[in-house]
């Protein structure tokens, strides 16, 4: 299946838009309308950080387990996504770009290694489905980081 790619600019750092999806609890905050019951274990940022969620799209329902495999600050950050009982395996890959008038680009790339026959057979849904949740995911990721940016700001 062909990857899904996704992107939004935002007015901070690429070290710290890096800083913030270095933190694994963090991306609760910008994926929690369709990545929900969010499990932690291993470390809480870097290679190694893993969560187990319950990923609700289209109407259907699966765990994913989402480990972080590769990380090189500030510029990107790889997940591998395991799901529907292994038949899934996927890669998320964040990347981050400074930007020549200040502030960075964020891309967030969907890859899939491995998927089920049903996805495979409804491959534009599929990519649809997930290019508008990880869009949205991006935007409110931004909005927590101008979130964050502001707090820091009034301290």
């Amino acid at each position: 299946m062909q990857s899904v790619t996704v992107s939004t600019d935002v007015p901070q750092t690429p070290e710290q838009v890096y800083d913030f999806l270095d933190v694994m609890a963090h991306h609760e905050r910008f994926t929690d309308h369709y990545l929900t019951h969010w499990r932690y274990d291993g470390p809480d940022r870097g290679i190694g950080s893993r969560a187990t969620v319950t990923a609700a799209l289209a109407g259907s329902r699966a765990d994913v387990a989402i480990e972080v495999v590769e990380a090189d600050r500030p510029r990107r950050i790889v997940e591998r996504n395991v799901s529907a009982g292994g038949r899934r395996l996927a890669r998320g890959t964040y990347t981050v770009e400074p930007l020549g008038t200040g502030g960075s680009r964020v891309a967030f790339t969907y890859a899939w290694s491995r998927a089920p026959l049903a996805d495979r057979l409804l491959a534009p849904l599929v990519r649809a489905v997930m290019r508008r949740a990880n869009r949205t995911a991006l935007r409110r990721m931004a909005a927590e980081l101008d979130r964050r940016g502001q707090s820091a700001a009034a301290s």
